[in-house]
């Protein structure tokens, strides 16, 4: 004996069969119901109740029985009786805790909310088009077959698959088909089931750059792979040192996280020769490929060898993080797990903002948006070094030929970085430094202090004063 119902806009489940099975008459039953449910907030206060005529019918039970039980639990002070207001549950009722469950543990700390963020890898959300994205998924929508909609490709919608072939190949040098192309919900996911798929393949290490982003690392290391640092110079990673200490390994080329640096054509060549003699993969995760302000954009890396290199894009930066929007450039053996393995995470990724960012792709909105966005994070980046140049002459600036982000290395004797990192605090700044990027401990480090500044994401009218309480913060440094 159970019920739902929507009279007060939402569904609420009752199940009578059990406490009738335990020897509970109708009544005493409902009134047990009905009063878990205030307890556990399932009924919130001020919620209405059905008529004790609706809830009957629904139960199967006399209206009188339901009368009985609503004005005892009035009288409990759970409910709240009014004439010509109907039943509701009483504003005073307070949730008592269900016996013998424990609160639930916190998995992460909360994060504290910084008045200027400065941290790497965040965009300025601000910018997003939202009414050309408005635009975009309504033409989509209208235009999608019904199939669409339904359960599909674990690889993803085909419409988005073409357009990022063809956009990729035009502006950042990929050669890929749409058959070779997997969308996932962001380049996290894209790397765990990279990893997963490696580690099936028989891999147990993924060299990573000695300076990178540790939530990737994890992300490996909760894959079961071991991670083995690779070290970096001006030229980026040290590729040459690989060997055989690692059976995959995870590079950003075109502007290494966070240092800056270019790959080389020379340790590009060298990268690819040594997946090819020691039948290894490189993944080249190009999460800002769209943001080169002054230098020639560099093309992927992944057309020297489509067969050894996997390429990551992601529309994180360029549009959102929330869209969850990534793709892979799959070589041909990796296609099938990959997919399997998407298909057993979560079967594809959401159809409709697929839809919508073809559109967006295929009708040239996607490439003015970006050129938008490219013209004013340069004018961020060159607010910034002035500041700086200004204010803090003692500080050298660097990595900020592209991306969103700057490293700024201060001279031996500063402050260290601990302390530094923990007076940004005090004065309201959220950033990194750069020993945080480290990919293994360095007892031994005692290399001067380096901050890793984003300067995307504070809005418009807060991005002078995060610049000048930074200035402040380095001039006492």
């Amino acid at each position: 004996m159970s019920t739902s119902w929507t009279s007060f806009g939402g569904d609420l489940h009752l199940d009578l069969t059990e406490r009738r099975a335990a020897g509970a008459g109708l009544r005493a039953a409902l009134e047990d119901a009905l009063r878990e449910a205030v307890q556990d907030g399932r009924l919130a206060p001020g919620t209405r109740l059905p008529s004790s005529r609706a809830l009957g019918e629904d139960l199967g039970i006399a209206r009188n029985t339901v009368v009985e039980a609503y004005g005892q639990l009035t009288a409990e002070g759970w409910l709240s009786s009014r004439q010509g207001s109907g039943t509701t549950v009483a504003r005073r009722a307070v949730p008592e805790p269900v016996q013998g469950r424990r609160p639930a543990a916190r998995t992460a700390p909360r994060r504290q909310t910084a008045r200027y963020d400065l941290m790497s890898g965040r965009p300025d959300v601000s910018l997003f088009p939202r009414t050309a994205w408005l635009t975009a998924a309504r033409r989509a929508l209208a235009t999608a077959p019904h199939e669409a909609l339904d359960y599909g490709s674990p690889l993803g919608r085909i419409e988005l698959r073409q357009a990022l072939t063809h956009y990729l190949a035009r502006v950042r040098g990929v050669r890929t088909d749409p058959d070779h192309l997997l969308v996932c919900t962001g380049v996290t996911q894209g790397l765990g089931l990279l990893c997963a798929a490696l580690r099936e393949r028989g891999a147990r290490t993924l060299g990573v750059e000695e300076y990178g982003l540790p939530p990737q690392h994890a992300v490996a290391r909760a894959a079961g792979l071991a991670t083995a640092p690779v070290p970096l110079d001006a030229d980026g990673a040290v590729v040459d040192r690989l060997g055989n200490r690692a059976d995959a390994v995870l590079l950003t080329p075109a502007h290494q996280f966070p240092t800056g640096a270019a790959l080389s054509a020379g340790r590009r060549a060298e990268a690819v020769r040594w997946a090819r003699e020691h039948d290894r993969y490189v993944i080249e995760d190009d999460y800002d490929g769209e943001f080169r302000y002054d230098r020639q954009p560099l093309g992927a890396m992944q057309a020297l060898d489509p067969e050894r290199v996997v390429y990551a894009g992601t529309a994180a930066k360029s549009l959102a993080p929330g869209l969850r929007l990534a793709w892979l450039a799959l070589p041909d053996a990796l296609v099938e797990p990959v997919a399997r393995l998407k298909a057993l995470a979560d079967t594809m990724s959401p159809v409709l903002d697929q839809l919508t960012l073809a559109e967006l792709i295929t009708s040239g909105t996607y490439d003015r948006h970006v050129r938008r966005c490219r013209l004013h994070y340069r004018r961020r980046r060159d607010h910034l070094v002035a500041a700086l140049a200004e204010r803090a002459p003692h500080v050298r600036v660097t990595g900020i030929a592209a991306g969103l982000h700057a490293v700024l290395q201060l001279p031996p004797g500063s402050t260290p970085e601990t302390e530094l990192l923990a007076r940004a605090q005090r004065a309201g700044l959220s950033l990194n430094g750069l020993t945080w990027h480290r990919a293994a401990p360095s007892p031994a480090d005692t290399a001067p202090p380096a901050l890793v500044i984003g300067y995307a994401a504070p809005p418009d009218h807060a991005f002078p004063a995060a610049v000048q309480a930074l200035c402040e913060l380095l001039r006492r440094a």
